[in-house]
Order: C-alpha cells, then sequence, then structure tokens
C-alpha cells in the first residue's frame, strides 16, 4: 500500500495541497520531507507522538527525515489564541534542543540510504540581518494573506507583537532553505500548523522554485472533552526523569474503549488486519483492554526498551497478587508506587494507620474492619492482626511495602 494511503486509512491526514499529487510524489519516491519541533520544553511529550511517529512510518516506507528543531523558532513561539508566550533565552532554548535530539532517537534510525538528519533553523536564520530578511523573506508575504490566520485574528483585539506575528514568516523560510539545500519536497505537522505550512509551500513557489507538497494531522483528542496526553500529574513526558517508565505504560492501558480505536490507528504500527482485531476484542471483551495493553506494550518498548517494558508489565501484575513483588528492580518499584500513592512512615506506624493515610481507608477503624473481613493485604500477603506495624512486615528491598485493599486499591509505604 502507498504510504500516503495507509496514512489516510489511520486517520492522519486532515488537509493535503492536492491529495493525488501527493500520492503520485510518494510512489515516485523516495522523498525528502521534514517536520518540526520547538524547543520549548526541556522534554517532548505524548502530544508531539503523531507527528514522531508519522516520521517514522514515512521513513519505514523508504523515504527520508529533516527532523528540525527550531533553535530560531523557539526563542520566538509560535502564537496562541490566549495570549503572548513567554520567551526563553537563547542558552536555555540551545539546552532544550540538544535534549530534543536525543529523544528522537528511538524513533528514526542515522544510518542507511534514508538517515534522518537533524537540522537547526537558526544555522540559517541566525546568518540573516533585518534587512535581509526584509527584503529577501518579508517582501514575498501579503499582509492580508497572514491577517487571515485564525489565531492571528484571534488575537487582533487583545494584541500581537510583531515577533509572534512574523512567526510564519521564519517557518516558511525554512522549508525554502530545506527545498534549496536539501531538496525537500515535502512538509507536515499538526493541524494548527496549516496556515504556516501552507505559506511555506507559496514563498517557495513565489520564489520561483518547487513544486512542493505538504499535509497535516488531525489534532489528538478524548471522548470525555479532557486534553490528550495530560493526566493528573500533568503532561506525559518522553524522558523518562520526568515521566517514569511505569506511568506512560499505564497512560495507554487507562486509554478509553471511545478512543482506543484511534489511537491505535494513529500510534501503533501493527497491521490493519492486527488492529480491526484488536476492535474486536475491546468489542466484546473490553474489561480485558487487550487492545490498551498491546498499545501501552508497543509504545514503551519503542520508547524506553525491552527490559524496561517488561519490568513495568511485571510491575503492573505483581502490584495486583498476580507476580512476585520481590521481583521488580528498586526503581521500578518506587515508580510504580509512586503513581500509585507513596507515604513516608517508621518502623512503629500501625499497619491500620498506614491503610487510612495512603486513602485506602477512610479511617483507621474501617481499616480494621477491613483486616477483620479478610480483605487487607501488604506485599500481596493477607494481613489478620489487626494490630500489626510496618516493623512485622519483610519490607520489599529492605524499604517498600505494598498496601492493597481488595483486588485493585493499591498504595505504598517506604520505611524512614
Amino acid at each position: 500500500m502507498n504510504i500516503f494511503d495507509d496514512l489516510q486509512w489511520r486517520g492522519l491526514i486532515q488537509d493535503a495541497t492536492d491529495s493525488d499529487a501527493l500520492r503520485a510524489h510518494f510512489e515516485a519516491g523516495p522523498v525528502r520531507f521534514y517536520v518540526g519541533f520547538d524547543p520549548t520544553a526541556a522534554s517532548l511529550h505524548v502530544g508531539h507522538f503523531t507527528q514522531v511517529l508519522t516520521a517514522r512510518r514515512l521513513q519505514l516506507a523508504g523515504h527520508r527525515p529533516l527532523l528540525l528543531v527550531g533553535g530560531a523558532t523557539g526563542q520566538i513561539g509560535d502564537p496562541k489564541e490566549s495570549g503572548e508566550r513567554v520567551m526563553n533565552s537563547p542558552e536555555v532554548v540551545a539546552g532544550y534542543l540538544d535534549r530534543i535530539r536525543e529523544q528522537m532517537r528511538p524513533f528514526v534510525t542515522y544510518d542507511g540510504d534514508n538517515a534522518a538528519v537533524l537540522v537547526n533553523n537558526l544555522d540559517w536564520t541566525g546568518r540573516m540581518n533585518a534587512i535581509d530578511f526584509l527584503r529577501d523573506v518579508g517582501k514575498h508575504f501579503p499582509v492580508n494573506k497572514m491577517l487571515a490566520r485564525d489565531v492571528v485574528k484571534a488575537r487582533l483585539e487583545s494584541g500581537i507583537s510583531f515577533t509572534e506575528f512574523a512567526y510564519q514568516l521564519i517557518q516558511a523560510n525554512d522549508y525554502y532553505n530545506l527545498h534549496q539545500e536539501y531538496g525537500c519536497s515535502v512538509q507536515f505537522g499538526g493541524s494548527d500548523q496549516w496556515g504556516n505550512i501552507t505559506a511555506g509551500v507559496d514563498f517557495i513557489r513565489r520564489k520561483g522554485s518547487g513544486p512542493v507538497h505538504a499535509f497535516v494531522t488531525p489534532l489528538v483528542t478524548k471522548a470525555d472533552g479532557t486534553k490528550f496526553g495530560k493526566t493528573e500529574g500533568g503532561a506525559v513526558w518522553l524522558d523518562p526523569e520526568l515521566t517514569t517508565p511505569y506511568a506512560f505504560y499505564q497512560f495507554w492501558v487507562n486509554v478509553d474503549d471511545r478512543d482506543i480505536g484511534t489511537y491505535l490507528r494513529r500510534f501503533s504500527f501493527k497491521s490493519h488486519d492486527e488492529i480491526l482485531e484488536l476492535d474486536k476484542a475491546t468489542a466484546e471483551k473490553p474489561a480485558a483492554r487487550a487492545a490498551q495493553r498491546a498499545l501501552a506494550e508497543e509504545l514503551t518498548t519503542l520508547l524506553h526498551g525491552e527490559t524496561e517494558c517488561a519490568q513495568v508489565i511485571a510491575a503492573s501484575k505483581a502490584l495486583f497478587g498476580r507476580g512476585e513483588l520481590s521481583e521488580l528492580a528498586p526503581s521500578t518499584l518506587e515508580s510504580a508506587l509512586s503513581e500509585a500513592g507513596l507515604v513516608t512512615a517508621t518502623d512503629d506506624s500501625p499497619i491500620t494507620a498506614l491503610f487510612k493515610e495512603t486513602g485506602l481507608t477512610a479511617s483507621t477503624s474501617e481499616a480494621r474492619r477491613a483486616i477483620a473481613d479478610g480483605g487487607a493485604y501488604v506485599n500481596n500477603v493477607r494481613i489478620t492482626d489487626v494490630d500489626a506495624k510496618l516493623a512485622d512486615v519483610e519490607l520489599l528491598h529492605g524499604r517498600f511495602a505494598v498496601l492493597r485493599r481488595g483486588k485493585k486499591n493499591i498504595a505504598g509505604v517506604t520505611r524512614s
């Protein structure tokens, strides 16, 4: 199947400059394409996954990625409807940029005939002075078209700086430079970038070059109306220091049944038939969460590696009594318990008090009843002594205890 048709089947193309021409262009390939990431934070997050994984799909299909990190545009920030962005210093942006370079490594290959190339738009933008920029770039942009962008129209009343207003000129010039230097002929990005991307296509045409092509992917949404990529703890980052592999895995396991079919198509590299089988499994046995677990395992392995993913899966089972807790690495156990809720205690802390403190019970008397009824566990061992203390428990790795009430409610304790 032509990669363009595969992207369409997966719901990854919302708009394109010319669908038939783009399909034919990919068919005639190999194509050099680019997608950009502005270093506005220390890590990419799962909100970037559509672009990251679409780049991977195109490379696996034989096309060559130009991965642009915005050393220039990251110092400005694409305009947003809510108001002017806070600009980071060049030093901060440079630090973010280096981290993003490394975070792309699990997803693309830098070897072979279609090796990915990392490019920084500061390399060419930084060489231009104001007169060059206004004459060579600004001259080709009708202001009426720039004003027609939705985000610009939304900001006209509240105010928009020339800096953010001119962002699309810099991005358009990126496409022109990549077209001239690398023969780049396709740009893609999120649908919120459509105005910037088509400005680049038009700029290349006005400069007497091309033809070039572009498409945008739809923004990822959630059926419950909350923002994709957000949890109670905040954004789900690709950096394991910001979001642990266990938390990353659990994010995908907890995907709503109404969303999992869409996410499988956009984020999984499984075949069409495999995805349709998982759709069927969700419809017939939703409680098994087969599709969610399949996607969680695939993406956690891709980002963090097979060994780390195996530890995460083992932790997910062991915490709920379906595996051996003592076999979990201390770091994996700690990160899993931190997600569940981890409190610090001393040896003389009563177990009933810890059940209350962790929120597993509303009171110590409720904890005593749970123990008496046989529904309270520490390290997957049923507790029978209502007067037991932490000192009576054999701690995991000499530090941790896993509290569980019933089959599904867990929390953690670490000894001070």
